[in-house]
């Protein structure tokens, strides 16, 4: 993984749709190539008040996955444990974006995060042999 897909820029965006994030809500705010994209749902609102696994969550479908794909995104996050929907396609989801060489943050709480610019600085541990690895993600917000 190289450093810079992690450290840097980064966007935190509020998707509002309630079931999934989809192509139509992501074309309002124009993404760009090479951009760290952070995905604030309500999952931060929800799934992380229980110590329980939540199998419904808002994760990103397969024609959002290829809609990134084509704005060459950087590196996308999200605020659940997966990217993909529990069960139905997600690791589909997950092979879409990372042939496309999108790099994926996944259990991020953004519950106090305001849409915005920051800065991004995750540090994954390195894993040799290893498709993840546990990390420490933080967000500067960017004074412009």
């Amino acid at each position: 993984m190289p450093i810079g897909a992690v450290i840097g820029r980064a966007r935190v965006v509020e998707i509002l749709d309630p079931e999934s994030i989809r192509i139509s809500e992501l074309q309002t705010h124009h993404l760009t190539n090479s951009e760290r994209v952070l995905f604030k749902t309500r999952n931060s609102e929800h799934c992380w008040k229980t110590d329980h696994f939540q199998e419904k969550y808002i994760s990103v479908t397969r024609e959002a996955a290829h809609y990134l794909a084509e704005r060459r995104v950087q590196t996308i996050g999200i605020d659940y444990l997966s990217i993909g929907e529990f069960g139905n396609g997600g690791a589909e989801i997950h092979r879409i974006l990372l042939r496309a060489g999108i790099w994926i943050i996944e259990g991020l709480n953004l519950e106090h995060v305001d849409p915005g610019d920051y800065e991004l600085i995750c540090l994954p541990l390195k894993i040799v042999g290893s498709d993840g690895a546990p990390a420490r993600a933080v967000l500067r917000k960017l004074i412009l």
